[in-house]
């Protein structure tokens, strides 16, 4: 809805607002985006306040991603996506040490299946080298079959982009907040924002548990990007969610691939991807199928088989591995294929948008690119003032390929025997800054009942250890188990 500055609005507005709680900024949506965003505006000395309308950060589209590190060597030349990508892929590498975020070198081979597909690896690598990732190269086949010898004969060649890693895609987004939170952030879980007014100089926000006043609002909402923006105008996009589906194995067919495989992308679609996990197994997919509801991420037994198929034709021995799980993410896919980014200097607002499937890698990109819209267009009602001591937050160790707490040794037993999560790893979750308060939330936090058994085992402990503590088992997304 395009809200209309009545004298009868405005005077409700002023009547909210002596109630309202007040800030320099609300972010709207705690996914990847968001968490990047307060924080950066944090560390610029305002006073900000996260709403979200699930129970924990990542309760929408960011929860369910590839977690691959992207260097934009595909993306539309001179984009908005292409900007804030390498802006994000630069400062992750910059700061993960300081967070504690791991990083797994694999690099990734981009392999022609076809005839069709080999003619279009020059034109890629070429492509490459315009949007400034020099380090693309094309190889032949035989050396493909030296680099990956598990993978199908059909294989022609490849391209090899050596520095697509993966990364946690959890851990960091919660280092994000976390930062922010050390730094004064406020945040706010299980909050929908169903409305809101405008008087000039302040925005009152509706949410489902009370009302919020701030100087500037900033849309991240991801699935529901067009629904909020329509709070303060019109939305020129329209989201078209996109689900993707994905295929967990098991830790036994981790050794299967040393590189990211990746596919030659259509117009529509970056394609089914094999890739190792950060966390010990190989994840296949996704999919990419258009739909209107914005919260089913159910998965489909015939779609989950072809997908299964279409991976043990690149990868034969998949056929001889179990699946630890499946499960499905939606992307906030718009009409367009450029990000939906704009501030509108009039109402107080910027719209984060249309931010697909590499948000996890320009999450802060796309936060450095909001602070420039901010300083552009509304330096006189937030001005920044950069925090001289700032925290930096050490994550908790997830990645296989690192010491887990388990090895270490931290005193306490192991609860999760598929994930070797301890006891003292589930204590620190529920107390930590930015404490876990849902099922989905203490999981993503230590990988509690996502091994093999998915839970089967340790459920009944985990319940025992979490009572009090955190929600019943439904997320935010239509009550769908998470």
């Amino acid at each position: 809805m395009d809200l209309k500055l009545t004298q009868s609005t405005v005077n409700k507005t002023k009547q909210h607002i002596q109630t309202a709680q007040q800030w320099d900024v609300i972010v709207i949506g705690a996914g990847v985006v968001g968490c990047a965003i307060v924080r950066q505006l944090t560390l610029n000395g305002l006073k900000v306040l996260l709403l979200e309308r699930g129970a924990d950060i990542l309760s929408g589209a960011s929860k369910a991603n590839s977690a691959i590190l992207h260097t934009g060597f595909d993306a539309v030349a001179n984009s908005l996506e292409l900007e804030c990508m390498r802006a994000g892929y630069k400062e992750y590498i910059e700061i993960r040490h300081k967070l504690n975020l791991p990083l797994l070198k694999t690099g990734a081979l981009l392999v022609a299946w076809n005839e069709q597909q080999l003619s279009q690896l020059p034109s890629i690598v070429s492509k490459a080298h315009e949007n400034g990732s020099d380090d693309v190269k094309q190889i032949d086949l035989p050396d493909l079959i030296k680099r990956e010898p598990n993978l199908s004969n059909n294989a022609l060649g490849a391209v090899e982009i050596s520095q697509e890693y993966v990364i946690d895609p959890w851990s960091a987004p919660l280092a994000y907040v976390t930062q922010a939170a050390k730094a004064g952030a406020q945040y706010q879980f299980n909050c929908e924002v169903t409305d809101g007014e405008f008087d000039g100089k302040l925005w009152c926000l509706e949410t489902t548990i009370d009302k919020y006043k701030a100087k500037l609002v900033i849309n991240c909402s991801g699935n529901n990007g067009d629904i909020v923006q329509s709070i303060c105008e019109t939305p020129k996009f329209a989201i078209k969610p996109r689900k993707g589906q994905f295929i967990v194995f098991d830790k036994s067919a981790y050794g299967l691939v040393n590189s990211i495989i990746l596919p030659v992308p259509t117009a529509t679609t970056k394609g089914v991807v094999i890739t190792k996990t950060i966390f010990g197994n190989l994840l296949l997919g996704p999919t990419a199928e258009e739909q209107q509801d914005r919260y089913d991420t159910s998965v489909d037994a015939n779609i989950l088989q072809n997908l299964f198929a279409c991976g043990v034709k690149m990868l034969p021995d998949l056929e001889h591995h179990g699946i630890t799980a499946t499960y499905a993410g939606l992307r906030p896919a718009t009409q367009f294929k450029d990000y939906q980014i704009e501030a509108n200097p009039s109402k107080n607002w910027v719209g984060v948008n249309g931010i697909r499937s590499t948000g996890l890698t320009s999450a802060l990109g796309i936060a450095k690119y909001v602070e420039k819209l901010c300083l552009e267009n509304f330096a006189d009602i937030v001005p920044f003032n950069n925090l001289k001591d700032i925290y930096w937050p050490q994550m908790p160790n997830l990645a296989a390929h690192k010491p887990r707490a388990f090895e270490i040794g931290d005193g306490t037993e192991i609860i999760c025997h598929c994930e070797h999560v301890t006891r003292g790893q589930l204590e620190s979750a529920l107390k930590s800054e930015i404490a876990a308060k849902s099922v989905g939330g203490i999981r993503r936090r230590t990988r509690v009942m996502m091994g093999r058994c998915n839970g089967f085992y340790c459920s009944a402990k985990v319940s025992e250890l979490t009572k009090g503590a955190i929600s019943p088992p439904q997320d935010s997304d239509g009550g769908k188990n998470d």
